[in-house]
């Protein structure tokens, strides 16, 4: 459980609750406040021991409070250090108490940057909801074309720690400083961006009471699904390794399914048929081999084939074309698992409704793979929503549509409709490429084949497939990724 818990997100009203809960508990929050501003002073020393001075920026809350802290600790290790006040008053000189006369304080307005600094920024943190005011918009744009480095205490100022976009203005440090939990502002992008690295410190809220406030969501991470994957066993068979079908397009657009179909076989299905049309029946057998191919015009066809054979799971989408024809199929699979992707997306924008309805039934057993136009073309009125975070838009279109959501991005969010929610943090840059996408779908569909359920069907698969990247490496094609899908977890 406690590995568990390092990966969960707090959003800012969520570690406001927190906060509260533990000085309920007898926790003073002073003693919250001493120990997260020495956390940041023993930062800035050890991260920028070149620093001639350190600048300490303090607003008016909590945040201004641990850069007080923070700046009467740095000057109790023989620093050089000024603090720039939004709200000169009796806070900050409690908090500098005997060292105030060490430590040159000023307005904010009069700071002018000047080599050697090294800028601790405590002006709001994570809590934000407004744009930043003039006067720190102007101090972001100073600082930034100065290229002093910053460490940012919870969070850049100006960025919101829900949503993970700058409010106006923000700044871009070069190492935060967070405390107990990350919040999703720290992984969305462009948010991510803008944190530098990040340092997780322990300030000393009990872990019964982040577990009590938590939602659900996470950094995506093995300590969270792993125990589910399927692991080959000396009495292991195709048959209960679950077989995976791909619906293939027409002729000349038959690539993706192929991949798709690869990436399931290398992530573990016991049998992968690539179903497909009778013009690209030709194309696919001279390009398959350990693959199956069998012919699938109609839906009537298809009905038959359901009828008849082991089938575990489904992928529809990549390569198939959009229309009727994909309605139709994905219809018919709705008591099946299938990853709908791509063309089978969009085949449902004039009426997702028609979709969700089928697949309302049961445990959740569909997983859509959307990129942002595709989720806009189902979930307009989510995609066009700014005042929510894509985590959150996310995790509304799985409750509506009953479904795992794969919202797919440089900050992939994967979410189930119970309310969990996963961000992605480990794909290399690389990884967008053409066919990518197609790879992961069978990825998914490998994993439903095997049991796994839709949410950590998905979640795992989209982990595994940035490591799958990672093993492929710079310049790879989306062939090279198919071949390593079948990458393994360090340890």
């Amino acid at each position: 459980m406690k590995s568990h818990l390092k990966h969960m997100l707090l959003t800012p009203s969520e570690m406001a609750k927190a906060d509260a809960a533990t000085v309920d508990s007898g926790i003073a929050l002073a003693d919250l406040v001493e120990r997260a501003g020495q956390a940041v002073a023993a930062s800035a020393l050890r991260h920028f021991p070149q620093a001639l001075r350190y600048v300490v920026l303090c607003g008016p809350g909590n945040n201004g409070k641990d850069g007080y802290v923070a700046a009467r600790a740095l000057a109790q290790a023989g620093a050089s250090v000024a603090v720039y006040e939004m709200n000169e008053g009796q806070i900050g000189k409690d908090l500098l108490r005997a060292e105030e006369d060490a430590i040159s304080r000023a307005p904010l307005a009069g700071y002018q940057p000047r080599q050697g600094d090294v800028v601790i920024d405590a002006l709001f943190g994570a809590g934000l909801t407004r744009d930043v005011p003039d006067l720190v918009a102007e101090l972001v744009n100073k600082i930034g074309e100065a290229a002093l480095p910053l460490l940012a205490v919870d969070l850049p100022s100006g960025l919101c720690g829900r949503r993970g976009v700058p409010l106006g203005a923000a700044f871009k440090a070069t190492r935060t400083v967070t405390f107990m939990n990350r919040k999703p502002g720290h992984l969305l992008l462009p948010g991510r961006s803008l944190c530098g690295d990040i340092e997780i410190v322990d300030i000393g809220i009990p872990a019964r009471i982040i577990r009590s406030i938590t939602e659900g969501w996470a950094e995506n991470h093995p300590d969270l699904w792993g125990h589910l994957l399927p692991v080959p066993d000396e009495n292991g068979h195709k048959y209960r390794r679950g077989h995976l079908a791909v619906f293939s397009g027409p002729a000349g657009r038959t690539g993706a399914a192929r991949l798709s179909a690869l990436a399931g076989l290398k992530r573990g299905a016991g049998l992968v048929t690539v179903a497909s049309p009778a013009d690209a029946m030709s194309v696919n057998a001279a390009s398959l081999t350990a693959i199956m191919l069998h012919q699938i015009d109609t839906a009537q066809v298809l009905q038959s084939w359901l009828d008849s054979a082991k089938l575990a799971a489904f992928v529809l989408g990549p390569g198939f074309g959009i229309g009727e024809k994909a309605r139709q199929f994905s219809l018919l699979l709705k008591v099946r698992p299938l990853v709908l992707d791509a063309d089978g997306i969009t085949s449902f924008r004039e009426n997702p409704s028609e979709l969700f309805s089928a697949f309302s039934g049961g445990d959740p057993h569909l997983v859509l793979t959307p990129h942002e136009g595709e989720f806009s073309r189902l979930f307009p009125d989510l995609a066009g929503n700014t005042e929510l975070s894509k985590l959150e838009k996310a995790v509304r279109a799985a409750e509506r549509a009953h479904a795992a959501i794969v919202y797919k991005g440089a900050d992939t969010v994967i979410a189930a409709p119970d309310g969990r929610a996963y961000i992605n943090t480990n794909a290399p840059p690389w990884l967008a490429t053409a066919g990518s996408g197609d790879v992961l779908a069978g990825m998914i569909g490998a994993l439903l084949a095997q049991g796994v359920p839709a949410f950590e069907a998905a979640a795992a698969s989209v982990y595994l497939h940035g490591e799958a990247a990672k093993a492929a490496g710079r310049g790879m094609t989306a062939e090279d990724l198919a071949a390593h899908a079948g990458v393994e977890l360090d340890g």
